[in-house]
C-alpha cells in the first residue's frame, strides 16, 4: 500500500497529501523561508474555509495530518491550537475572502522571485519560454505596507481581481501565486521561480537580452496554459519520489 493511502479518516485527505508534498518540495528546492511563509487550499465553494500550515513548523517537516482547517470568517481561528501565524491569517484569509477563484494560495520569499520584487522595475520580460508563461499574467504590488496583517492582506487581495493574473510580485516582499488546485499552483510557483532565475542571471551577464515579440509571447502563454496534465503529472512525480524515499509527508 502506498503511504498516500495509509490514512483516510480526515476530511479532504487527498488534498492534504498534495499540499504536504508541495511543502516538502518547496523546502527541498530551497524556495522556503524556514518556519515562515504559508500555503493554503480552499475546501468549500466560497473559499472561506481552507487548509493551512500550522504556525512556525518547518516546510520540510509538514505532514498531511498537521494541516489546519481554518475559516476566514471566524476570528476564533487565531486562538485555536497551533493557530496560524497572524500574517498567514491576514494574507491568506484576505485573499480567500475576496477572490473565490483563488482556490489555492502559495506565498514564499524564494530567492529569485524576491530579487525580482526588489528591482525598481519588477516586470518579467519574455526573454525565454518560461518567462513567456507569465506574459500579461502577473500583477505587481507597488505599495508594500509592512507585515501582512489583516489590513495589508485585504489590500493585496484587491489586486487579484483579474482571474487571468495568477501571480503577484509583491514589491520588496516576495511572491504570491494562486491556482485551481495544489498541482496547478505549485507548478506555477515552480516555473515562475525558474523564469525569474533565468532573467536575473541573464541580467548579471551585462549583455543585451533577447526579447520575444508580444504576439509570440502571448501565443506561447496560451499554449502552455492548454498543455494537458503537465501540472498534475509534475506533482504526481514529486509524490512518487517522496514515496520511494519513504517520506512521512502523507501521514
Amino acid at each position: 500500500m502506498s503511504v498516500t493511502q495509509i490514512k483516510t479518516n480526515m476530511d479532504h485527505w487527498q488534498e492534504r497529501v498534495d499540499l504536504a508534498a508541495a511543502f516538502r518540495w518547496t523546502a527541498r528546492l530551497n524556495m522556503h523561508e524556514g518556519v515562515a511563509n504559508h500555503f493554503s487550499l480552499a475546501t468549500n465553494d466560497t473559499g472561506t474555509q481552507f487548509l493551512m500550515n500550522p504556525n512556525q513548523v518547518h516546510f520540510s517537516r509538514i505532514k498531511a495530518s498537521d494541516l489546519l482547517m481554518v475559516d476566514a470568517n471566524d476570528p476564533k481561528t487565531l486562538s485555536g491550537p497551533n493557530a496560524p501565524d497572524p500574517t498567514a491569517w491576514g494574507l491568506h484569509g484576505g485573499v480567500h475572502r475576496a477572490c473565490k477563484h483563488a482556490r489555492c494560495v502559495m506565498h514564499v520569499h524564494s530567492i529569485h522571485a524576491t530579487v525580482l520584487a526588489c528591482l525598481q522595475d519588477s516586470r518579467l520580460p519574455p526573454i525565454d519560454q518560461n518567462c513567456c508563461t507569465f506574459y500579461n499574467r502577473v500583477v505587481i504590488d507597488e505599495d508594500y505596507g509592512g507585515l501582512a496583517f489583516e489590513d495589508e492582506g485585504a489590500r493585496c487581495a484587491k489586486l487579484l481581481t483579474d482571474p487571468k493574473q495568477k501571480v503577484m510580485v509583491m514589491g520588496s516582499h516576495g511572491i504570491l501565486v494562486i491556482g485551481d488546485t495544489v498541482a496547478d499552483t505549485f507548478n506555477r510557483l515552480y516555473y515562475f521561480e525558474r523564469a525569474a532565475e533565468t532573467y536575473i542571471r541573464a541580467l548579471q551577464t551585462g549583455q543585451p537580452l533577447r526579447h520575444i515579440s508580444d504576439d509570440i509571447a502571448e501565443k506561447t502563454a496560451r499554449e502552455l496554459e492548454e498543455y494537458a496534465e503537465q501540472d498534475t503529472r509534475h506533482l504526481a512525480e514529486l509524490k512518487a519520489i517522496l514515496d520511494d524515499e519513504g517520506s512521512d509527508y502523507a501521514n
